[in-house]
């Protein structure tokens, strides 16, 4: 089995991903997809794409406005923007299982007409974002009868956040399946499920909650484990 993983900027948050998505099944294979690569074309010999966290979307792709609170200093990466898309809708049209992790989130959110609220501002920001180089901590509510809900087997639990940005207008056929308790989207999946192949996005980093094994294990094995069932049902 062969996962396609979208490259966050640096070896060792690469590594956490990794790490968590193969678990203990060493016979994964994790393929590098990165826009500095321009190695798209590794797609073809995945079974399943994984998009990673890191820096904002440009907002030119949901017609955001470019001066915001802490826009990214060194300017957006429109090269792994578009790059992340094709790969994403080379996904969709292979049927490929598909789980997006807080950019990667946003990114299926843009990519499917979705937009962005660009900075969650200073309340928002004391709960979600990582400022000191230490993930916040809260709550999330899981709706029931979701995707999520079906796969964790909870209706609440505590994730990590590394976020100042989330989604603002949903995009087509998406639905919301959980939030914080300040109503920040968390989590998304398909709102109509049928003939669609697996898709999940959460706006936490379940790889860094497994390599730190963080309490609530179902919020990061669980969907690992969906993940990969996924895969191999579509094998």
């Amino acid at each position: 089995m062969k996962i396609g993983l979208t490259y966050t900027g640096t070896e060792k948050k690469h590594d956490n991903y990794a790490r968590w998505i193969k678990g203990d099944d060493q016979s994964i294979e994790i393929v590098r997809l990165a826009a500095e690569e321009d190695n798209l074309a590794a797609l073809a010999d995945c079974d399943g794409l994984v998009l990673s966290g890191g820096v904002d979307i440009d907002p030119v792709f949901y017609d955001g406005i470019i001066e915001y609170v802490k826009a990214p200093a060194t300017g957006w990466r429109r090269d792994r923007d578009d790059f992340e898309m094709s790969a994403l809708f080379n996904a969709f049209e292979r049927k490929l299982p598909v789980l997006g992790v807080c950019r990667g989130l946003q990114l299926i959110n843009v990519a499917l007409g979705g937009s962005l609220v660009q900075d969650l501002g200073v309340q928002g920001d004391e709960i979600h974002e990582n400022v000191t180089g230490i993930d916040k901590q809260h709550t999330v509510n899981i709706l029931p009868g979701t995707l999520l809900s079906a796969i964790v087997k909870k209706l609440k639990g505590t994730v990590n956040s590394a976020h100042h940005q989330s989604i603002d207008r949903l995009g087509d056929n998406l639905r919301v399946n959980c939030r914080a308790e300040d109503g920040t989207i968390e989590g998304i999946e398909w709102a109509n499920q049928e003939n669609h192949p697996f898709l999940v996005g959460v706006q936490w980093h379940p790889e860094r909650m497994y390599v730190n094994r963080l309490e609530d294990g179902f919020l990061y094995d669980n969907i690992r484990d969906r993940f990969i069932k996924a895969i191999k049902n579509n094998e």
